[in-house]
């Protein structure tokens, strides 16, 4: 059995063009709130699934990213608009009863700052940040793993190299080279998409009424489902489209719900067509509180 929740990470506020891409603001002010900055606000949450097994009788806690956390000094904290100083993720976690040490797999799409910062123990004066959730597995794509060990000039920035280095001298990182993984077994399977970033992983979970696909930066909120609509962080918009229309139509026969890690309302939505033919949401929840069905 398998029950979802949604755990906040801390949030973040950011150009509104920038994560519109070529939208313009007249049309993309009507779907958010914007700020005397031109900023938005955005989430950075994590979705958990506490999976249990009664015939053997074990459980594990499963967490699909980690948000951009607190590990930036103030000065970078205040450049890249992280509103909360404290580790909020761990805060998150608390509240369900676990402590990072209590998570046994972490599934990370891919390796950009505000999907794994979370990771890093929160910033002090004087001391470099070390790695939490020590008792995890954690699973990261192949080419999403090489990409972050030799970026390009253009994304570079969105990397953490101290973070890359524990990640390399740590024995429980599992590259994935496929659509499953053992670690996860029958009930989880991967897609993959380049348009945002090489490699970025999507992970599916299986549940009785249809699969729960975690969208990462290829749908990071409601807003994106619309299929033109892009961030100018997505390495080549096109593909990313493409990639988009492909997976959302196998979905929507699927029956799918879609979970979102930025959308600061919705965490989780089911596809669906609106009376004009185009791709939406419905049935949207603000937080899951032990979905299992």
């Amino acid at each position: 059995m398998k029950k979802l929740f949604s755990i906040n990470g801390n949030s973040q506020k950011l150009d509104g063009g920038a994560m519109f891409g070529n939208a313009p603001k007249a049309m993309w002010q009507k779907w958010v709130e914007v700020d005397e900055e031109n900023r938005i606000d955005l989430a950075c949450r994590a979705l958990l699934v506490k999976q249990s097994d009664p015939v053997v009788g074990k459980s594990r806690n499963i967490l699909f990213e980690l948000g951009i956390g607190a590990f930036f000094e103030p000065k970078l904290k205040h450049r890249f608009g992280i509103v909360e100083s404290h580790h909020v993720l761990l805060e998150s976690l608390e509240k369900h009863g676990l402590t990072h040490e209590d998570i046994d797999v972490l599934v990370l799409s891919h390796l950009h700052f505000d999907h794994i910062g979370g990771l890093l123990s929160e910033w002090k004066e004087g001391e470099d940040p070390h790695l939490l959730f020590p008792n995890a597995a954690i699973l990261v794509g192949k080419e999403a793993w090489e990409r972050a060990l030799n970026p390009h000039y253009r994304d570079r920035a969105s990397f953490v190299p101290h973070l890359m280095s524990l990640l390399q001298a740590r024995d429980n990182v599992h590259i994935v080279d496929g659509d499953s993984h053992p670690i996860l077994g029958d009930d989880y399977r991967f897609y993959y998409s380049n348009g945002h970033t090489p490699g970025m992983m999507l992970a599916e979970v299986l549940m009785p009424d249809g699969p729960v696909v975690f969208c990462a930066d290829l749908i990071p909120g409601v807003p994106w489902v619309h299929l033109p609509i892009t961030m100018g962080y997505d390495r080549y918009a096109e593909l990313l489209i493409d990639e988009k229309e492909t997976l959302l139509t196998q979905l929507i026969e699927r029956k799918a719900r879609l979970f979102f890690t930025h959308d600061s309302e919705v965490a989780m939505g089911r596809l669906a067509k609106n009376d004009k033919g185009k791709f939406c949401v419905s049935d949207t929840q603000t937080d899951l509180d032990g979905v299992s069905e």
